[in-house]
């Protein structure tokens, strides 16, 4: 698969369809939906960065995870009620949890190593 927008698009709509599925079935931890809006992240970076190395893309996706993490220890009302919406907890979550932050690395370095092995075939 070569390196271009079209894989990351693809790659992130298959991403986000593990992710859905994994909320709806309660067999699957809850963690492995962290993980994979991490690796999603990651390659919505490659696909908006793609000129950019895979290292700038790292810390970006790390950045955006991080700051969304943090964002929910702030309880305005306003953002309680965007996350009360289903699009509102999806993307921005409800309760900060220390744990998900560790989630989020695992989930980069999913991304990271998924990408490497997608473009190592690809060759």
């Amino acid at each position: 698969m070569p390196k271009n927008r079209i894989t990351y698009l693809i790659l992130t709509i298959a991403t986000i369809i593990l992710g859905l599925l994994s909320r709806h079935f309660k067999f699957i931890p809850l963690f492995i939906g962290d993980i994979l809006w991490a690796s999603m992240v990651y390659f919505i970076m490659r696909f908006l960065f793609i000129t950019k190395t895979a290292r700038f893309n790292i810390i970006a996706a790390l950045l955006f995870c991080f700051a969304i993490e943090f964002s929910q220890l702030y309880k305005a009302p306003w953002i309680n009620d965007i996350r009360h919406t289903l699009f509102g907890r999806l993307v921005l979550g409800e309760g900060f949890l220390w744990s998900d932050l560790l989630c989020y690395v695992v989930g980069v370095g999913m991304g990271v190593g998924s990408e490497k092995l997608l473009l190592k075939r690809s060759k």
